[in-house]
């Protein structure tokens, strides 16, 4: 499971008939009082599996019965889109957190907070994770960002300590470049990954998303550039999901890479791969090491069955608890949201402190712009597939800010 998978544009327009029909209608098709429903995208078998184990044990907490109907992450937003236009929705949706802003601008959510639901012991950061214009419309069980993933036999043999700057990382990256290992490898492929991976780069250095063309985004993007032109990143990076920078890893073609940690039970299934991990290096050293937190939340759609929203609310209460965090935590790699949860998760698993640390920085990818994060990000892949195929950085964010600026 990724942090940032390819998704489908829809228009705000659309989203907002979809769901006004359905919140003012309310719930058109018969449902069983006692089952309840949640959608979310883990269809891979662990996630399916640790999900239907947490909601077994809600079900019997909570007296009722509840189902998860899982489809692939791309599909959320149409599938409840669908479900909205028949007037069947679920009762909780699973969205990634950078697709909740565009459900809740068209009105389709409920404030958890307006049903109880509490944000104490939630770092703010993750509770804008989880809000739209100041409203808390998603609970977090997870998060998750990027961190510096490392062979630690390759930098000992070579002598070598883990970069913490940009200036570290790029001549570390070169001296380990050799024969068919590159130095690093991260994601710049013309999807939401290469985004995600950029983004790092782009606030640690002052960049912005909502002035895509300063100087500050340039540097970042040229910094990417610089490690194609020492040969050290594989011109093959724009082509590369997340997945395929984790293959490469653990191939042996790259010293270091750029991820996230979905892939660490990947990571461990090879025995003989023995690898670190490191907060992102910054362009110089004492700034903050600042990514992007990634997962998804858990929202109550609006239904216009009030009882029924209440009890929503109740079963993502047993799902985001403590104790759920913690469990869901220890199957997925991902740190805990609720931060009493977090500082047991850390004494589990100390190996990932450096994850943890990476977190308390991380910052949400919707913050600043809400719904219209789907045309930056749109206007970046474009301007990553330019600037590192031969077009200058500057001119490329130029297009970028405008094709941002414009929607399109």
């Amino acid at each position: 499971m990724t942090a940032a998978r390819r998704r489908a544009a829809i228009p705000l327009t659309v989203v907002s008939v979809l769901v006004a029909s359905a919140a003012l209608a309310g719930c058109g098709s018969q449902r069983d009082d006692d089952v309840y429903t949640v959608l979310n995208s883990s269809t891979d078998d662990s996630y399916h599996g640790w999900d239907a184990a947490t909601l077994k044990r809600c079900s019997a907490k909570l007296g009722i019965t509840i189902e998860q109907q899982s489809v692939p992450a791309s599909q959320v937003m149409t599938k409840s889109l669908r479900m909205a236009s028949s007037k069947s929705l679920p009762d909780v949706i699973q969205f990634d957190a950078s697709e909740m802003p565009t459900f809740a601008e068209a009105g389709g959510l409920v404030d958890l907070k307006s049903l109880g639901l509490s944000t104490k012991d939630i770092p703010q950061g993750i509770v804008d994770f989880g809000s739209y214009k100041g409203k808390y419309y998603g609970a977090a069980r997870t998060v998750n960002t990027l961190a510096l993933f490392y062979n630690k036999d390759v930098l000992k043999k070579a002598g070598l300590e883990v970069p913490t700057t940009w200036a570290e990382m790029q001549e570390t990256a070169k001296k380990l470049t050799q024969g068919k290992q590159y130095g690093i490898a991260l994601s710049a492929g013309g999807a939401e990954d290469g985004v995600f991976q950029f983004t790092p780069f782009m606030w640690s250095n002052g960049g912005d998303e909502t002035d895509l063309d300063s100087k500050q985004v340039a540097e970042a993007l040229d910094y990417w550039k610089g490690l194609l032109k020492d040969g050290s990143l594989s011109k093959s990076t724009v082509n590369w999901t997340q997945a395929d920078v984790n293959d490469q890893f653990m191939a042996g073609n790259a010293a270091m890479m750029i991820n996230g940690p979905w892939q660490v039970e990947t990571l461990n299934t090879k025995e003989s791969l023995h690898w670190g991990i490191a907060q992102i290096p910054v362009p110089k050293a004492g700034d903050d090491s600042v990514g992007p937190l990634g997962g998804a939340v858990l929202t109550v759609p609006k239904t216009g069955d009030t009882a029924r929203e209440k009890t929503a609310a109740k079963i993502i209460g047993c799902m985001s608890s403590e104790k759920e965090q913690i469990t869901y935590a220890r199957n997925s790699w991902m740190v805990p949201a609720n931060e009493k949860a977090a500082a047991i998760w850390r004494k589990e698993v100390p190996e990932l402190d450096a994850l943890a640390d990476q977190v308390a920085t991380a910052r949400s990818r919707t913050a600043k712009v809400g719904a219209g994060w789907s045309s930056v990000s749109l206007a970046l892949q474009s301007a990553f597939q330019s600037a590192l195929t031969g077009q200058n950085s500057a001119d490329a964010l130029k297009k970028a800010q405008a094709r941002a600026t414009s929607g399109n």
